[in-house]
């Protein structure tokens, strides 16, 4: 049994999908991180100085009462919140990444098609002497025995 699973595991597709997996991790937090410091801020003042990663609903005051001035102060103090700015941040992060993996999938799909349509060599060619179809690296033509360039 061992030994089947070190086979699964170094397969190539479970290697292939391990690498994959840890890049898209990566890729997540760039974006995470892209969506919440870069395209956040000035989104949020271009709509009057909102911060939506704050933006929440108090659904029970905690052991302070409220009202809190930070989602973070809400915690603190124990208080049950609807987190929607945090949601939002979150659907963009998905359309971001919803949208790299559409570009690059598209890129990928567009190579194979190139490769798929390239025309083979041609495998034969035209004796200049007698006009016959022979094979492409043929020194000598097999028909009227003339000498060819190759």
């Amino acid at each position: 049994m061992l030994k089947e699973f070190r086979e699964f595991i170094l397969r190539g597709n479970v290697v292939d999908m391990a690498v994959g997996i840890v890049i898209g991790a990566a890729f997540g937090a760039v974006v995470k991180s892209f969506v919440d410091d870069v395209l956040m801020p000035p989104v949020g003042l271009l709509l009057g100085q909102v911060d939506f990663s704050n933006l929440f609903v108090v659904l029970k005051e905690g052991a302070a009462a409220g009202p809190y001035a930070s989602l973070a102060e809400a915690k603190r103090a124990g208080a049950v919140t609807l987190s929607y700015g945090l949601f939002v941040n979150s659907i963009i992060s998905l359309l971001i990444i919803g949208f790299s993996v559409f570009v690059f999938a598209r890129s990928v799909i567009r190579l194979k098609r190139k490769q798929e349509e390239a025309p083979a060599p041609p495998a034969t060619k035209r004796c200049l002497h007698c006009f016959m179809d022979i094979p492409v690296n043929a020194a000598r033509c097999p028909y009227c025995t003339s000498e060819l360039k190759v």
